[in-house]
């Protein structure tokens, strides 16, 4: 057991002192390689996917209170509701 936690131990320490796998090139600031390009594009999309999620609950809720003020107002005249 001891053997292996040396060997886990020195791994660590040596992957941890290489400067070259700490960071990416997109982490270093060299913005304009395809690494760096491609994560912005991911990004976006991520951003687009939640954009378009709030969109479609906030949506739903002014459904539901247009529905609920039609259905309230035909309940007030005694008509019977509308189909549409």
């Amino acid at each position: 057991m001891k053997f292996c936690l040396r060997i886990s131990s020195v791994l660590a320490a040596a992957l941890l002192l290489v400067p070259s796998l700490n960071a990416c090139t997109a982490c270093f600031g060299k913005t304009d390689e395809a690494l760096a390009q491609g994560m912005n594009a991911g990004i976006y999309v991520m951003l687009v996917f939640v954009v378009a999620a709030w969109v479609l609950f906030g949506s739903f809720f002014v459904f539901i209170a247009r529905r609920s003020k039609r259905v309230n107002a035909e309940a007030e005249t005694g008509e019977s509701p509308s189909v549409q």
